[in-house]
C-alpha cells in the first residue's frame, strides 16, 4: 500500500459563472493577482513558468486548459521535490465553487501545515474578492 498524506480541502463560493472563474483562474499570468501564497510574480522563461517566491525561484507546471474546470498545478520547490496541488472549479447554481487540496508533506510541521492552509484560504478569498469586486 502506498503512503498517504494528510490533506485538507478548502473551498470558496464565487458569485460568478464557473466558466468565467475558470477562464480567469486558468491564465498563469493572473496567478500573482490572487495567489500570493504561490508567488509574487510569475513569468515564462525558456518555455517554463518560474514563480518568484520568498524561498527563491521555483518552477510551476500548470494543467492544460480543459472543459472540466481542472486547474491542477505542480510546484518544484527544489530538485527532486515537486508538490502536487489539485484545484477544481465547479458550477454551484449560477455561481461557482473553487476547491483546492493542500497535502501535508512528510517533513512538514503542524505549524507549517497550518500556515500553508491559512495562505491558501487567503488566496481563495482574494480570488473571490477580485472576481466579485
Amino acid at each position: 500500500m502506498a503512503d498517504t498524506l494528510v490533506s485538507r480541502t478548502m473551498s470558496v463560493r464565487i458569485a460568478r459563472a464557473h466558466r468565467e472563474v475558470y477562464d480567469f483562474a486558468s491564465v498563469p499570468e493572473n496567478f500573482p493577482r490572487w495567489a500570493s501564497g504561490l508567488a509574487r510574480s510569475l513569468k515564462k522563461v525558456n518555455g517554463e513558468w518560474i514563480a518568484d517566491t520568498p524561498e527563491g525561484p521555483v518552477k510551476v507546471r500548470f494543467t492544460e486548459r480543459n472543459a472540466f474546470g481542472i486547474l491542477d498545478h505542480h510546484v518544484a520547490v527544489r530538485p527532486g521535490v515537486e508538490i502536487y496541488i489539485p484545484m477544481r472549479i465547479i458550477a454551484n447554481g449560477t455561481g461557482s465553487e473553487v476547491m483546492l487540496t493542500l497535502f501535508r508533506l512528510p517533513d512538514m510541521t503542524d505549524e507549517t501545515f497550518a500556515r500553508d492552509a491559512e495562505l491558501v484560504a487567503r488566496d481563495l478569498n482574494a480570488l473571490k474578492a477580485l472576481l466579485e469586486g
